[in-house]
């Protein structure tokens, strides 16, 4: 009787993730996807301009050469300005982080992206620094803070409902059963991560050129990080983004697909 009632518990807690999550659903204007959201366009800039001061905190601040930041500004609007991207509800803003050790960009639900001095001060064109802007513009555009928040809800519940319905306490080794369970729930967070980030790439390929730039940059952007990380770093499997070789080679075929004649001669490198 116990395990039954473990059982309904379990299909009931799992009914309560999948339902919502698949009835949920919106068009996005820019990418045509239909995506599996649940929460709109004010609540995703709402969300990002919350978590943005403690974000820049963690990264030392803002960096004090307001220069450089408003480089980084005019370059991230020109992208906006130029392509689709403009007809979206969002509000960009650029910002550059103080930590000149840490190499990393990120773009937070909404429209506030951030690169670290780190990063910045390892890229040499200012196609490089558009590569890597246009490629966060994708990730808000993309809406894919707001599909990993409801992909989050989902896995969670469902591997919540695994977790009951395969643990018997009067029987430990279904322990492990339950622990594997989970770590499949993981993994497939993980997963999602690794297309986001390469739906993203695809999107700066389309940005890039629209603004002017020579989206070959970007290729430059994942050699400068496959060298500033020596090589190493956690197996691709394991990593919510995809291995900087691997993302070349997609780049290159993009590219390729965007321009089967070839490039135009006037982008800016």
């Amino acid at each position: 009787m116990r395990g039954s009632l473990r059982y309904i518990i379990a299909l009931v807690m799992a009914a309560f993730a999948f339902i919502p999550y698949y009835c949920n659903t919106q068009k996005n204007e820019v990418t045509g996807e239909v995506q599996h959201v649940d929460m709109s366009a004010d609540q995703e800039i709402a969300l990002g301009l919350q978590a943005a001061p403690e974000m820049a905190q963690q990264y030392g601040g803002i960096h004090p050469d307001r220069q450089a930041g408003a480089a980084l500004e005019r370059i991230g609007q020109q992208i906006v300005q130029s392509t689709k991207v403009r007809q979206s509800p969002y509000k960009f803003q650029f910002h550059l982080l103080a930590d000149e050790n840490t190499i990393n960009a990120f773009a937070l639900p909404g429209g506030q992206i951030f690169i670290t001095a780190g990063l910045l001060k390892n890229l040499k064109t200012e196609g490089q620094v558009a590569g890597v802007l246009a490629h966060e513009i994708g990730h808000v555009v993309g809406r894919h803070s707001a599909e990993q928040i409801a992909k989050s809800r989902l896995t969670q519940g469902l591997t919540g409902a695994a977790a009951i319905g395969l643990y018997d306490p009067d029987r430990p080794a279904t322990m492990a059963s339950a622990a594997a369970a989970a770590m499949v729930g993981k993994l497939l967070t993980l997963r999602y991560g690794r297309e986001d980030e390469l739906e993203a790439d695809r999107l700066a390929v389309d940005f890039t050129p629209a603004a002017g730039y020579d989206p070959r940059s970007m290729i430059q952007v994942m050699e400068i990080l496959d060298q500033a990380n020596h090589g190493g770093g956690p197996p691709e499997f394991l990593s919510t983004h995809p291995n900087p070789g691997n993302r070349i080679q997609e780049l290159q075929r993009d590219i390729a697909e965007d321009f089967p004649q070839g490039l135009p001669g006037n982008l800016k490198p």
